[in-house]
């Protein structure tokens, strides 16, 4: 016996991204509903590459009565206003949008780092995914912080297009084409030409100096591994399609080598080494795009603190830092809680 699942946002880039995964890994499903707002109702969307079209169902009259679990990729204000109604209708709620990240009585889970978090979702009927981001990064950090402890991290982020939407992927293209041809460039989605340029500044800034983006890495972090990490972030946007990649300066409490690192990294579940001292020998965001691992390039001590290190990370930020970790939530929930399948 299987699940039932709603894809509440189907039709967006993460929304089409979890059909591909809950797909590609078999999930258990004896049914699954593709939702999305008025706009795309009856339209028809793939689930994944199994051929079965899927109709567009309206989220405006959906019922969620009999569903399992629904895993939103709709943004904070359909999920604001869609969520409660489906956890009240005894739906669990994977949750992708920075919503209820914060919120003391919802689980932020990435399942290789804490997975015992999950257990706490009866509160609310809810569970958060983290942002892309954070995600990426607390897998790379937490096998070494439970080897030695990490105090602080100062992490520079390299941030695609891709996680601004569609829209975001849209005006990279059509700005790379209007510079190759002479037209005039004009932003819209970002706030600077974001051909061939970079942009330090992802959401809305705070009193602080800080972007939004920047904080959520940061509190993030702490509720997901530990509150006692200090973290410093710089998020940045680059004119890259997909793949996020990270240079990420550890400090920690006790003493580790970069040898000890790789060796931890080498095995730790949902990264993978790629750490060779020669051209070419580390990954890079094309190369990661459609996999579903945190690749971990560049370990190296930090001779400037004490128990230093310093490491380069990327990830499909399409999957591990939103679909994939929502169906891993998902299937983790079933392992643990709903057993069925």
């Amino acid at each position: 016996m299987g699940y039932r699942v709603a894809v509440v946002g189907a039709t967006g880039n993460v929304g089409r991204e979890m059909l591909n995964i809950l797909a590609e890994r078999e999930f258990p499903c004896d049914e699954i509903a593709a939702v999305a707002s008025s706009r795309s109702t009856g339209t028809e969307i793939e689930f994944g590459e199994t051929g079965k079209m899927l109709k567009v169902k309206n989220i405006e009259h959906f019922d969620f009565t009999g569903y399992d679990i629904a895993l939103f990729a709709a943004g904070s204000g359909p999920t604001k206003a869609y969520a409660p109604k489906a956890a009240s209708q005894g739906c669990v709620v994977i949750d992708n949008s920075s919503l209820y990240r914060m919120d003391p009585d919802v689980p932020l889970v990435v399942p290789e780092v804490n997975p015992d978090a999950i257990d706490g979702y009866t509160k609310r009927n809810i569970i958060a995914n983290p942002n892309c981001s954070t995600a990426q990064m607390v897998v790379a950090l937490k096998p070494l912080h439970d080897k030695a402890k990490i105090k602080r991290v100062v992490v520079s982020t390299y941030q695609s297009v891709s996680g601004a939407g569609k829209a975001g992927m849209d005006e990279l293209f059509e700005q790379s084409r209007a510079i190759f041809v002479g037209d005039q460039v004009e932003p819209s989605k970002f706030t600077k030409q974001i051909a061939f340029n970079v942009i330090p500044h992802i959401d809305v800034f705070l009193d602080d100096g800080s972007t939004k983006e920047e904080w959520k890495m940061v509190v993030e972090t702490k509720k997901i591994m530990d509150p006692s990490i200090k973290v410093q972030a710089t998020c940045v946007r680059v004119p890259v399609f997909v793949g996020h990649a990270e240079s990420i300066t550890l400090e920690f409490e006790d003493e580790i080598s970069a040898e000890e690192a790789q060796d931890i990294l080498r095995v730790a579940p949902g990264c993978m080494l790629v750490d060779k001292r020669e051209d070419g020998g580390y990954v890079t965001p094309v190369e990661c795009v459609g996999d579903s691992a945190t690749y971990i390039s560049r370990v190296r001590e930090d001779p400037t603190v004490e128990n230093g290190l310093a490491l380069w990370c990327v990830s499909d930020n399409l999957r591990k830092g939103a679909a994939l970790n929502a169906v891993q939530i998902a299937e983790l929930l079933g392992r643990r809680h709903l057993k069925k399948g």
